[in-house]
């Protein structure tokens, strides 16, 4: 999971955390607001209700009866003041019933005692607890909405100011990673950020992949001017031996050995012209690019390796669309990899066995080559390092050198090409030379 995802769900969960928890609490958060707001308009009332007294008197309420009583006409509030034998408490405020014509209704009641004239009186004032929640639905609708809103909002900056911050991060992963194909030929450019955290990490990358490339160039230089250098004296001596050879006054078992010597030294010019045309493809040596017929490279394959087949009585078919062409490919390398998989496709057959090469295009995606053969197989456990340099099968009953498939490695990542093995040991292999669509032409 990318981490701009990972950041997006753990903002996004976290608010809705939030959310949740506070619509938990809302309910009581607005009532508790609700009667706190309701207890403070009690006490301004009962301080007014006090200042008329101290204004005008205690008879401005009781008008020459004995108490004083009145109420709204919906009996949400009501006011009572009466004479009192109790003395003089501390205010209280607290949720009871009282009776106000025949109905028993809850109110929230300020009850005030005090001394008026040596006289001691109570008050109380009420509000329904009707008319204190009426308004909490709304209230909390509108606290929700309005906390939805602020969530929103606040998830849309923090995933813009997250994207801007990890925007370096993915300019690092495309630049140095995703867009790069070694061997590294471009100059890296560092990436602007104010983040030392990805500068560090760029700089890093930058330094080692520089590393990568000089090692690199290193063993190619070496492998290029090693391979040069060795075959000058290889030539020489096949040449000493084959004059040895033709020479009359040597026996027969001298012959014998130089025979063998020369299939050893044989040996020895494949595996450093090997080296050599791998050293020539990674530097870029086989530029000359074209359009490639299926068809007529395959026939020109088959002129070459025919002997070999009809040596083993090895049949072989092919079925391959007229109407494919690969382009932007250079014509040696293309064959050079066919050429090794349909060797190998041979050595490795059986006596009196088949190879069958057959294609498949999918419209907008790729084309494959497919190479079958009916031959011994490769184990399980070997199929992920044949590609490897001088890896040889277990089973290998003929002289290999291990180089013809690392050289198709080599030449199928050259131009980004994939491959895949199907094997099954006693029952033969496919292989698959998988060409990205951007290489292919359909007539």
């Amino acid at each position: 999971m990318k981490l701009l995802t990972k950041l997006t769900l753990f903002i996004t969960l976290s608010k809705l955390a939030i959310v949740v928890l506070f619509v938990s609490f809302l309910p009581s958060m607005v009532s508790y607001v609700a009667f706190q707001f309701t207890n403070s308009s009690l006490r301004e009332q009962k301080a007014k209700v006090m200042r008329v007294i101290d204004k005008n008197g205690i008879d401005y309420y009781f008008q020459g009866d004995s108490s004083y009583g009145s109420y709204t006409m919906l009996k949400e509030e009501y006011i009572s003041l009466v004479r009192s034998d109790a003395a003089p408490l501390q205010d209280t405020i607290e949720t009871s019933q009282r009776v106000v014509e025949n109905d028993t209704i809850n109110y929230r009641v300020l009850i005030h005692s005090f001394n008026y004239a040596q006289k001691r009186y109570t008050l109380e004032i009420g509000k329904t607890t009707a008319s204190i929640g009426q308004y909490n639905n709304l209230l909390q609708r509108f606290t929700f909405y309005v906390l939805i809103g602020l969530i929103v909002l606040t998830i849309m900056v923090d995933l813009l100011y997250t994207n801007y911050l990890i925007r370096p991060l993915r300019v690092i992963i495309k630049t140095k990673l995703l867009n790069t194909k070694f061997p590294f030929k471009e100059h890296f450019v560092p990436i602007k950020t104010s983040t030392s955290d990805f500068q560090y990490l760029d700089n890093a990358l930058v330094a080692l992949m520089q590393q990568i490339k000089q090692a690199f160039d290193k063993e190619r230089e070496f492998t290029s001017n090693a391979s040069h250098e060795l075959l000058t004296p290889i030539s020489i001596l096949q040449t000493k031996m084959e004059n040895l050879m033709i020479s009359s006054d040597i026996s027969e078992e001298m012959q014998e050995s130089i025979s063998g010597m020369m299939k050893t030294l044989s040996r020895l010019r494949k595996i450093v012209q090997s080296l050599l045309f791998i050293s020539r493809i990674e530097n870029d040596q086989f530029v000359k690019k074209g359009e490639i017929k299926v068809i007529p490279l395959m026939a020109e394959m088959m002129e070459e390796l025919g002997h070999r087949m009809e040596s083993k009585n090895i049949g072989f078919s092919m079925q391959v669309s007229e109407k494919i062409i690969l382009r932007d490919l250079n014509h040696d390398l293309v064959f050079q990899l066919l050429y090794n998989l349909v060797n190998n496709a041979i050595r490795y057959n059986r006596e009196g066995g088949e190879i069958l090469i057959s294609d498949e295009y999918l419209p907008g995606a790729h084309y494959t080559l497919f190479i079958k053969d009916t031959g011994i197989g490769i184990p399980a456990g070997e199929v992920s390092t044949i590609f490897d340099r001088f890896k040889k099968s277990a089973l290998d009953r003929e002289e290999g050198y291990g180089l013809g498939l690392y050289i198709v490695k080599t030449i199928a990542g050259h131009y980004g090409l994939t491959i895949e093995v199907q094997s099954e040991p006693g029952n033969g292999t496919i292989f698959s030379i998988i060409f990205p669509q951007e290489l292919v032409v359909v007539l």
